[in-house]
């Protein structure tokens, strides 16, 4: 009996510290994290509402990076590199045209195919694959260096 009942503790504590690593989070996801939910406001660049580009832009000044202000300016933004989509990393900023008329909505890529946004219901994470925005995904683009991804985008040790 003791034989099992040590068993058994021993596979408690490897399965404790796998769920730990599990739940494990970046800068980026933390940032991200405390701010699902915030209402949208257009226009607006304060966790007292966000458009589109004022949440994008909060989130990266958070992490010390500057962007341009509006999703069509990010887009053909110098500071970005085009990237394809099967090439998607956390922290690449994603662009959706929802206005007809090019360049209107852009949000960051989170990983496991979705991205963090803020829309009419106010901030949150969506599929790429939702019906409403993988039909309107104009492309992505990199503002984060292999070393900064590193840094801020994956999972802290």
């Amino acid at each position: 009996m003791r034989k099992v009942s040590a068993l058994l503790l021993g596979l408690v504590f490897v399965l404790a510290f796998q769920v730990g690593s599990a739940f494990a989070s970046s800068k980026l996801d933390d940032t991200i994290d405390k701010l699902i939910g915030i209402d949208y406001k257009y226009g607006g660049t304060t966790t007292k509402g966000f458009d589109c580009s004022g949440f994008t832009g909060y989130v990266f000044d958070k992490l010390g990076i500057d962007l341009p202000r509006s999703s069509r300016d990010m887009f053909g933004w110098d500071g970005g590199t085009k990237v394809d989509r099967d090439e998607l990393r956390a922290g690449d900023l994603v662009f959706f045209n929802t206005s007809g008329s090019g360049v209107s909505h852009v949000g960051i890529y989170v990983g496991n195919n979705k991205f963090a946004h803020s829309h009419s219901a106010g901030v949150a994470i969506t599929s790429m694959d939702d019906k409403y925005y993988a039909k309107r995904y104009l492309g992505a683009r990199r503002v984060m260096s292999t070393e900064t991804y590193k840094k801020l985008a994956t999972e802290a040790e």
